[in-house]
């Protein structure tokens, strides 16, 4: 199995490196709280998803 023969320079490497850095991930808006929330997940403020409760959520 061969290895690299030629050495890359700094420039090139961070061109190459340049796409892998992390993204914000997206939020949508609870429409029973109006709370940031991940999409297609349970609501954790408040327990509901698609218009129904599914956790009972405990406020310390």
């Amino acid at each position: 199995m061969a290895g690299p023969t030629n050495r890359h320079s700094r420039t090139r490497q961070g061109k190459r490196r340049s796409h892998d850095h992390l993204k914000e991930p997206v939020r949508s808006i609870c429409p029973n709280c109006s709370e940031e929330k991940l999409p297609h997940r349970i609501c954790p403020h408040c327990g509901y998803y698609k218009g129904r409760q599914i956790i009972e959520v405990v406020e310390l």
